[in-house]
């Protein structure tokens, strides 16, 4: 049984395989080999990827995007707040962790982050193992390199929930790294620059490859910057012209934003291949079309400041691996909106007008390396994949509270995973009895400008003056980037280890299982509304087949009129029963197509080759 790599992404998701010595990008259904990583709720079924982005202008309260914007959040946190503004689905705050209420097949629900993010990540497996023809579990899901502890976990999280194995998790653009490097492992130690801006999320990171070994020297970015941000320009600028145009402030109707987004998005692809877009909606607002453009110069207008923060970026991950500009060999792109222009015009200003490297897809890339990545976790036996050594690092600095307010960092940035780092601290009060340790994750020398992790308390200790007591607190990361803290009292003995995150957003062990349930349901009805469909589907089929058959005059000389007649009412029945009728089980069809065949055949039966046309039928179904 092979092992994927999924890249989930926050506007497409993509699966790959390794097998027969080489990776294979796996199409989906409709052939196409990206996947929309959107999920719709309409009042008959649950629709996900394109089927469902096509549901976002008029379905958008039901139509859930963007959800990887959300995973690890919690409902406070300002980048939730105010995402929540732009989105045509609302948020609730659940014990401050965000859920989002849907109404499907006319009952309201209410979902985590987590189970949508589930719902893709199994569209992903189903692919697979339509592809593959065999049952997948194991899988390596892809993360961008800047998410954080919370949002690595609740990301595995998604995958257990979605009947997955998480045998692994790869940072987006060393599983670019890996992707570029994998064929050109014989050639000579390269630096690379891997420059992945996708739909959501932003990552550079530098990466050394020695023949096999993928060495990763530093890594920055942004969770929160992306195709998406872009959109939401053009979207803030047209919504002021038209309130200039109309003095109508468009911003209160989700439905006109949702459809201005849509078009937004298309612009802005235009945009990279013309440099001028149309953007026109027929009764956007009230009853007003909406009609204007947008230039190229514009757009880089809009978004100049976040262009800008991109090459800020570049220029801090060199420096993070110590290297100039110069040492780097190659600048890989990765991620659908390095398509565009000015981002490539700007980071070939920063490297004085050295080439960007166009030669894998920046769209596959990620899924590629993932699936790499899995197949050395599974121990393939390919001579590719035994020689493959890879070696990240931590995106950010991690600690403990000290003094109040002072971060002490037992772990620093860049630092190559998996990693294992004890300290040793003491009181600061005479005779303490307990002492409480916060973990944050952050640059700043101040914990309240770092993020707070979690918490755990030592107590029971042996009354002493300041200073006597000791305490080892080590900070293990996994090769995931997932972090496990634990602190020992050296007098007492005395342990305590945490779960990071199990209060901060994270779904409890109970909540998962629950989940994980719930999503063995929504299988088990998504067979069933498989089989209700296709049961619907052969019944219409058959009864239109005899419908035209008997209307067609050359086929009727041996029956009467009212026989023809009698026929033609009895299929036109069958047909307004299946419009009454979308959600019936599959047995009822079959019912009702047996009830048509029987009172049909004694007329068919007189007709030459009537008899043909029903066994005809019989072996289509």
């Amino acid at each position: 049984m092979p092992a994927i790599g999924i890249d989930l992404g926050t506007t497409n998701s993509c699966v790959a395989v390794f097998r027969k010595g080489q990776v294979e990008i796996i199409p989906n259904e409709q052939g196409d080999r990206l996947t929309p990583s959107c999920v719709s709720f309409t009042s008959e079924e649950r629709l996900i990827g394109d089927a469902a982005k096509q549901e976002a202008p008029i379905n958008f309260e039901n139509t859930l995007i963007q959800i990887k914007r959300l995973i690890g959040r919690t409902y406070d946190d300002p980048v939730v707040q105010e995402d929540m503004k732009l989105w045509g689905f609302v948020i609730l705050n659940d014990g401050n962790k965000p859920k989002i209420p849907v109404v499907q097949c006319y009952e309201r629900k209410v979902y985590y982050p987590e189970q949508i993010s589930a719902m893709v990540l199994e569209e992903m497996k189903k692919t697979a193992e339509n592809y593959l023809g065999e049952e997948i579990t194991d899988a390596v899901i892809t993360v961008p390199a800047y998410f954080n502890d919370a949002q690595r976990r609740a990301t595995k999280d998604a995958g257990k929930i979605a009947g997955l194995n998480v045998i692994g998790m790869i940072n987006e653009p060393t599983a670019a790294a890996v992707a570029y490097g994998l064929d050109r492992m014989n050639e000579s130690e390269r630096n690379v620059l891997i420059f992945d801006l996708g739909g959501g999320t932003f990552d550079v990171t530098v990466v050394k490859i020695q023949e096999s070994i993928f060495e990763v020297q530093a890594t920055g970015g942004d969770t929160h910057l992306g195709g998406e941000d872009f959109d939401n320009r053009m979207v803030d600028h047209f919504v002021e012209e038209f309130k200039r145009q109309h003095d109508v402030d468009v911003s209160v109707d989700r439905r006109a934003l949702n459809r201005l987004r849509v078009q937004c998005e298309a612009a802005k692809r235009k945009l990279s291949v013309s440099t001028q877009a149309k953007v026109q909606i027929d009764s956007l607002h009230e009853g007003i079309d909406f009609r204007s453009s947008m230039s190229r110069a514009r757009f880089e207008t809009l978004n100049q400041d976040l262009f800008t923060k991109t090459i800020e970026t570049v220029a801090q991950a060199l420096e993070d691996a110590k290297m100039s500009k110069d040492e780097i060999e190659d600048i890989v792109l990765v991620g659908g909106s390095t398509r565009i222009p000015k981002i490539r015009e700007l980071l070939e200003n920063f490297f004085r007008g050295k080439d960007l490297c166009r030669t894998i897809n920046p769209d596959e890339a990620v899924a590629y390396g993932a699936a790499a990545h899995a197949a050395n976790l599974s121990n393939d036996e390919s001579s590719l994949i035994k020689e493959f050594q890879l070696h990240d690092v931590a995106p950010l600095s991690l600690g403990v509270e000290v003094g109040g307010c002072d971060m002490s960092v037992i772990v620093r940035r860049n630092t190559n995973i998996p990693f294992k780092n004890t300290k040793n601290y003491t009181t600061s009060v005479d005779n303490q009895s307990s002492v409480l340790f916060k973990v944050f994750e952050g640059e700043r020398a101040a914990t309240k400008n770092n993020t707070l992790l979690d918490s755990f308390e030592i107590d029971g200790i042996l009354p002493a003056p300041r200073g006597i007591p000791h305490f080892d607190v080590c900070f293990d990361i996994d090769a995931n980037g997932i972090l496990n803290v634990s602190g020992r009292d050296r007098a007492t003995e005395k342990c305590q280890q945490i779960i990071i995150s199990s209060d901060r957003g994270r779904l409890s062990k109970e909540e998962i299982s629950r989940m994980v349930a719930e999503a063995e349901r929504y299988r088990s009805e998504d067979a069933l509304w498989k089989e209700q469909s296709e049961a619907r589907n052969m019944l219409e089929n058959y009864t239109y087949a005899i419908k035209h058959y008997i209307e067609n005059p050359e086929n009727c000389g041996d029956i009467t009129v009212k026989e023809q007649s009698k026929v033609v009412d009895k299929c036109n029945e069958i047909l307004g029963w299946i419009d009454n009728n979308k959600n019936t089980l599959k047995k009822s069809f079959e019912s009702k197509k047996e009830e048509l065949k029987s009172f049909c055949l004694p007329v068919l039966s007189k007709i030459s080759g009537g008899t043909d046309l029903l066994e005809s039928l019989e072996k289509k179904d």
